[in-house]
């Protein structure tokens, strides 16, 4: 009976670690589609990236200011001092915002699919920019992976039809700004000595993002906004869009909170290739060819290498147990490997 009654447990708790994957998932391949069709739809017609990523960091900062400051459900990390705050977290939100300012900016030239691929040179900017930091050594063996990578991304593009070099630059750009967020990241876990939560991460970065953003709107966007009369942006669906973003790096936090870094990684793979393939189908600017998938297969298979290196590496030691109701002091600090993870997809989000 015993055994039979632990054997339903598993089973149980295996069937929800899955259905947490599958929407991880679904919520983080939606959502970029629905960036895409915010920026890019006539019905929409709201073409502003740097707006849109304002709004998402605003709504985040007033959502966990509520979660850990008036209702309290979340307890916010402690360690956090102004030195640490000028040196590392404004850093890391000035690269984010950056980020997502130059990311959401690729989705008005380039397709969605095309986008992914781009962001699969994500490790090789990693890892150059990490060894520039002296956070990472060169070895034989790492240079072989960012070469398949490389080569990957450049048959990619080559497959590319209608290729607009103006978002290749925007994306490329977000992508060095992305590597460079992940390294101030790791610098601040390492040599800082601060452990946070995803929430923690959100409270701190997010307000600093959105002042991040507020200035190149204030002088690019805005005077364009003004001047156009036609732009529109129904309340429900800026509302529903920024909902789905914090909702996306939640379930960031409940997959690792359950599984690890590298099922978390090897989840964002699947969620990498549903993107592409699904984008296919559902824009018209997409439009994949035999050179397209070969070049991205190969950049992934890299990507995939990168991540079991790393992973064999710097041992995990993050396996948690679940949340449970509101009590943040039964969820533990996140691992370097864990909150880059975060951040991976809380770009993605954006």
């Amino acid at each position: 009976m015993e055994r039979a009654a632990a054997a339903k447990g598993a089973w149980r708790d295996g069937a929800v670690t899955y259905l947490h994957l599958l929407f991880y998932v679904a919520i983080s391949s939606g959502q970029i589609f629905f960036n895409k069709w915010v920026l890019s739809s006539k019905e929409i017609n709201f073409p502003y990236p740097v707006a849109l990523t304002l709004l998402h960091m605003v709504f985040s900062s007033v959502v966990c200011f509520a979660i850990t400051k008036v209702l309290k459900i979340v307890k916010i990390e402690e360690g956090m001092t102004t030195d640490i705050y000028v040196s590392s977290v404004i850093p890391i939100g000035a690269m984010f915002a950056m980020t997502l300012w130059l990311g959401n900016s690729a989705y008005l030239y380039i397709s969605v699919a095309f986008a992914q691929m781009l962001k699969a040179i994500m490790p090789v900017a990693v890892f150059l920019l990490g060894a520039a930091f002296g956070l990472e050594e060169m070895s034989c063996k790492m240079l072989a992976i960012m070469s398949v990578i490389s080569i990957g991304v450049i048959v990619a593009s080559v497959g590319e039809i209608t290729i607009s070099w103006v978002g290749v630059v925007y994306q490329m750009g977000g992508v060095v700004a992305e590597a460079l967020r992940l390294i101030f990241i790791e610098i601040f876990l390492k040599k800082k000595g601060v452990r946070l939560n995803l929430i923690s991460m959100m409270y701190y970065v997010s307000p600093c993002s959105a002042l991040c953003l507020f200035i190149p709107w204030l002088f690019l966007e805005k005077p364009k906004m003004d001047e156009s009369a036609s732009w529109n942006f129904p309340p429900f669906t800026l509302s529903l869009n920024c909902m789905c973003t914090f909702i996306l790096n939640l379930s960031v936090f409940l997959v690792i909170s359950r599984t690890s870094a590298l099922t978390a990684r090897v989840t964002g793979v699947v969620r990498d290739w549903t993107v592409v393939l699904l984008s296919a189908a559902i824009f018209a600017d997409t439009q994949l060819t035999f050179i397209n998938i070969v070049g991205y297969a190969i950049a992934i298979a890299g990507v995939v290498a990168y991540n079991s290196h790393k992973l064999k590496v710097k041992p995990q030691g993050n396996e948690q147990p679940g949340l449970q109701g509101a009590d943040s002091s039964k969820v533990k600090p996140e691992s370097p490997q864990d909150v880059e993870t975060s951040s991976n997809s809380a770009k993605e989000a954006s």
